[in-house]
């Protein structure tokens, strides 16, 4: 917490003296307590303000005075009981604005027994609404409770504070700033158990509090910022190179402004090894200006015997394109900004990086499938059921799931659920028919949040305030928790594991899975793209493969024994004139050899066609799967003819009577009757 809002207008000014007897008198009597204790009381306070007439000539005492009860000690101190037996007149004191006790004090003190205090004074009332909102957006009511039962009576008596809507941002910074000055003292040793994790359990403990209180304010409506959890994985490693290292941070810092951040990390990463790599196996380099291309092919060869420190293996090709890149963009953006010693020309090429091999898409086959569905309802979390069903029907990417807004589901006009899927990878919205199963666990998780109430917070990719669907505790859902968690406990119940007990399904293959489907049923290419929001037709043609059953079946009508085709070229196929190699190759590109009519046999080592006649040459052959595309071009072209009758042109109707009569041949070669 860096932000520290301005001091509010409650902040109550301090007397510093000591209560009249009276009033405490009448304080007391408003406490179910026996008379006996009750008189006890009143002579704590009598003795304590003997001992200190002067209540400034107590905060000057050292602590352990102060405190009156030492670690072990079961009562008070026999040395300096009084302390500790005028608590709660201390107590009573700090609520009515007369002291305002320090943290290093109210942290010393273990369990303070503060609530017969706070409610005779009804300070921050309101606390029971406060915790059931708690509830709403994820939070155990009962340890929300028991958080706040121990943080507000300390800043109660250390800000004068006694109600939610004076709590402000620096109240909170200045608790945390006592808990790190609590904990920094040399002699805590003395006030709690050596067996404590202390300090780091008791400042962790004392900040996932406050974090509980933050929320609440901020969700309240508070002058207080959104609290975050921000784990910074990777401790700062000490540079060999300093000098070089410092351009690296510089162009690092000026990636963050655009880039995500775990994005940037990776690339800290990658500049990290680069400059550890110049430390160690290119010491005579002074500045980044030395780096020649011949070095930067010395450091790809490098990069082949890099070990990934987490898995103990080799760098994989993503990895070391990633780490190359990574530099070589520095590299181009220093030259591009005039930094001082870079170098002036590129020192890659990209013909230099590992090639990436383009792999089939992994769908989930349908019985796998309908086993790995099977356990969803095994799934206690609704959350994470309706996230599944999202991406089992939707295609949407992970990082797409969880930034779903409470917005995001409406119907088209005949009724069918529509899903709007944020801007994602690719900045883009999109809208996507969804199937009925997942819009149902949708609807009942929207009106789950609806009820929360909780303030929309600003998106990290458009900058618009929204509220999302997978929300909890002032922060989105993880896709692990969301996703790939109950995945793996899913595959687990379902028996889809390898070898080595590891589930074999994850999130993104339910992406591949409709993209195939949508492909093997007939959908247009578009449809494919707009479905998984796709940039380029390239990216979904992929799903369009050999492997696919429409494509497959089309592949056999033609080179499938015995089956009906028509066309130049099927007597080489009926003969079996074509070559092994020429079979091997068409099995891998049918798809490419599709004409608007039929097929074109020919092989790249023919070299590329020379002409349009396609319907009479010798490398073309059809199937009964254009019949209707054929009936519509002889339709046109006896439409093209009559046209060309009309108006004297001889050439042209003698052309395109030609060109109906070919396509006559072809339709009775497969069994067709042409259209009158």
């Amino acid at each position: 917490m860096t932000h520290v809002s301005p001091k509010s207008d409650v902040d109550r000014p301090v007397i510093f003296e000591h209560a009249d007897e009276a009033d405490y008198a009448a304080f007391l009597a408003r406490i179910p307590m026996a008379d006996s204790f009750r008189r006890k009381r009143l002579i704590y306070r009598s003795t304590f303000i003997e001992s200190w007439p002067d209540i400034r000539d107590w905060f000057a005492a050292p602590l352990p005075i102060r405190i009156g009860c030492l670690n072990g000690d079961k009562q008070a101190h026999p040395t300096y009981p009084v302390s500790f037996r005028a608590r709660s007149y201390l107590y009573y004191a700090a609520m009515t604005d007369r002291i305002r006790l320090d943290y290093d004090f109210l942290f010393a003190v273990g369990n303070m027994r503060v609530a017969e205090t706070m409610e005779p004074l009804n300070a921050y009332e309101g606390l029971d609404a406060l915790v059931a909102d708690s509830a709403k957006i994820g939070y155990s009511a009962t340890g929300v409770q028991a958080a706040l039962r121990v943080v507000l009576p300390r800043l109660a008596m250390n800000t004068g504070v006694r109600s939610f809507g004076e709590l402000r941002q620096h109240h909170l910074d200045e608790m945390i700033a006592g808990v790190d000055a609590f904990a920094a003292r040399h002699d805590t040793h003395i006030f709690r158990n050596e067996k404590e994790d202390f300090p780091a359990g008791f400042q962790r403990s004392w900040r996932v509090k406050t974090r509980i209180l933050q929320l609440l304010l901020f969700q309240n409506g508070n002058d207080v910022i959104r609290p975050q959890i921000i784990q910074d994985k990777r401790k700062p490693i000490a540079s060999p190179r300093p000098d070089l290292q410092e351009w690296a941070n510089r162009w690092l810092e000026r990636k963050r402004v655009s880039l995500a951040r775990p994005t940037v990390d990776h690339m800290a990463v990658s500049m990290r090894h680069f400059v550890t790599y110049l430390s160690t196996r290119q010491p005579s380099i002074l500045n980044f200006a030395d780096i020649n291309p011949e070095l930067f092919n010395d450091y790809l060869r490098h990069l082949q015997f890099d070990i990934a420190p987490r898995t103990g293996a080799p760098l994989s090709i993503n990895a070391r394109r990633a780490r190359a890149g990574t530099v070589a963009k520095f590299l181009s953006d220093g030259a591009a900004w005039d930094w001082p010693n870079f170098p002036t020309r590129p020192i890659l090429d990209p013909n230099d990086l590992p090639k990436l091999a383009h792999r089939v898409p992994r769908f989930i086959p349908e019985d796998q499938l309908s086993r790995l569905m099977a356990q969803l309802p095994s799934l206690e979390c609704e959350f994470q059921k309706a996230a599944l069903l999202i991406a089992r029907w939707s295609g949407a990417r992970r990082g797409e799931v969880i930034r779903l807004r409470l917005d995001c589901l409406d119907q088209y006009p005949d009724g069918t659920f529509r899903l709007r899927i944020p801007a994602g990878k690719t900045m883009r919205e999109r809208l996507v028919p969804l199937h009925d199963d997942a819009a149902t666990a949708l609807h009942e998780v929207i009106q789950r949040r609806l009820e929360a109430n909780d303030r929309p917070i600003r998106d990290d990719k458009t900058g618009d305030l929204v509220r999302y669907v997978f929300f909890r505790r002032s922060g989105r859902m993880s896709a692990d928790y969301l996703l790939q968690y109950p995945l793996n406990q899913m595959c687990r119940l379902a028996g889809l594991v390898d070898q080595d007990g590891k589930p074999i399904v994850t999130s993104h293959r339910f992406r591949h899975t409709v993209g195939t489907q949508l492909a093997e049923r007939g959908a247009k290419l578009h449809t494919i793209m707009s479905v998984l929001g796709h940039q380029t037709p390239h990216m979904s043609m992929v799903y369009a493969r050999i492997s696919d059953a429409e494509v497959l079946r089309d592949y056999r009508s033609v080179l499938g024994p015995g089956e009906m085709i028509a066309g130049p070229g099927a007597e080489a196929i009926r003969a079996g004139k074509l070559s092994c190699a020429a079979i091997d190759w068409l099995k891998s590109n049918f798809i490419k050899t599709e004409l608007e009519l039929g097929h074109c046999l020919r092989l790249p080592s023919e070299g590329p066609c020379e002409c349009d006649l396609y319907l009479s040459c010798a490398k073309f052959v059809t199937t009964k799967a254009y019949a209707g595309r054929l009936q519509e071009r002889r339709k046109l072209e006896l439409v093209l003819a009559e046209d060309a009758r009309e108006r004297g042109w001889s050439k042209e109707v003698e052309r395109h009577q030609s060109t109906a009569s070919r396509i006559e041949r072809l339709l009775k070669d497969l069994g067709e009757e042409a259209d009158p």
